[in-house]
């Protein structure tokens, strides 16, 4: 039997793993052509069908799950003695893959991605946007950063960005005059609401807190959206009172452009985290990244 080849056998894995061409392909920035031709590679190498592949899926065969389970531990020790060299360089060198919400990638990440590139200029950043919780692991990447609710056990979490951030909700000085001010949650069942839906379909209630109280509203309204640029352009124009992060709300509010509502009610939440498997050996890039984030939150 001829010997496999490392790179085909690697990219097998992957793909087994996610049980995806195209989701492997994007994060690696190849074709799904080309990873399906390193996979057909491979079976004719090993003289047997490793993946069934139809039009909606992909899924091991008895002989893939066998190799996979065999394989996965191998290449991650290869992986780790490779990456072991870069404790003899000056600065540690390769890529990074994080997946992350949409709202870290706007209001968290921009603080931090210059500064560690420039004080890593070995190492290359890859960063997914999603909203959904995955497998980050399975899916092929390095680490992910989610919320507290949302994180998986058996999992490492560092703090990342700011250690409080908050929901808030608001509307344009023009609106508030023709429908009314809201003076309690409930009042939003009586008002247009401007609602986001994520990527993968779920479109969450309002949360609100007073005093030990905790409501959870879903209000409607004429227009749901999942760009939140587009959301707060409606919201500016009148078309009704949006809820959102603060960040994302914080130049209109300053700029006058919207008005906080309910803000007594507003409710703070714990900030987002940094989240990896605990394992003995953790990859040099991601050493690095893990470190750059305590040291900025030191005093």
């Amino acid at each position: 039997m001829a010997q496999a080849d490392l790179a085909d056998l690697e990219v097998f894995a992957a793909v087994a793993r996610a049980r995806s061409f195209r989701s492997v392909a994007r994060l690696r920035g190849v074709s799904a052509s080309t990873l399906s031709e390193a996979l057909r590679r491979l079976e004719t190498r090993l003289g047997v069908r490793l993946l069934n592949r139809t039009t909606r899926s992909v899924t091991p065969t008895e002989a893939g799950q066998r190799l996979l389970e065999r394989l996965a531990p191998a290449l991650s020790e290869v992986s780790a003695a490779l990456d072991a060299v870069n404790g003899f360089r000056d600065s540690p060198t390769g890529t990074l893959r994080l997946n992350v919400p949409g709202a870290v990638a706007r209001l968290v990440l921009p603080l931090i991605v210059g500064p560690f590139l420039k004080a890593h200029p070995g190492i290359s950043l890859e960063i997914i946007t999603d909203d959904s919780f995955i497998d980050v692991l399975a899916a092929g990447f390095d680490a992910g950063i989610r919320y507290d609710e949302r994180l998986e056990k058996d999992m490492i979490a560092v703090p990342i960005g700011p250690s409080v951030q908050r929901f808030v909700t608001a509307a344009s000085p023009a609106y508030l005059p023709q429908h009314g001010r809201p003076r309690h949650p409930r009042d939003l069942l009586r008002h247009a609401c401007i609602r986001h839906r994520f990527a993968h379909g779920v479109m969450l209630p309002w949360e609100f807190e007073r005093e030990g109280e905790v409501l959870k509203i879903s209000p409607a309204g004429q227009l749901i959206a999942n760009t939140i640029d587009l959301e707060i352009s409606a919201a500016i124009q009148g078309l009704g009172v949006i809820g959102t992060f603060e960040g994302f709300l914080e130049p209109a509010l300053k700029s006058g452009d919207l008005v906080p509502v309910l803000d007594d009610w507003q409710q703070s939440f714990s900030g987002p985290f940094l989240y990896y498997p605990s394992r003995q050996h953790m990859p040099a890039p991601l050493r690095a990244f893990v470190d750059f984030i305590k040291a900025g939150r030191e005093p």
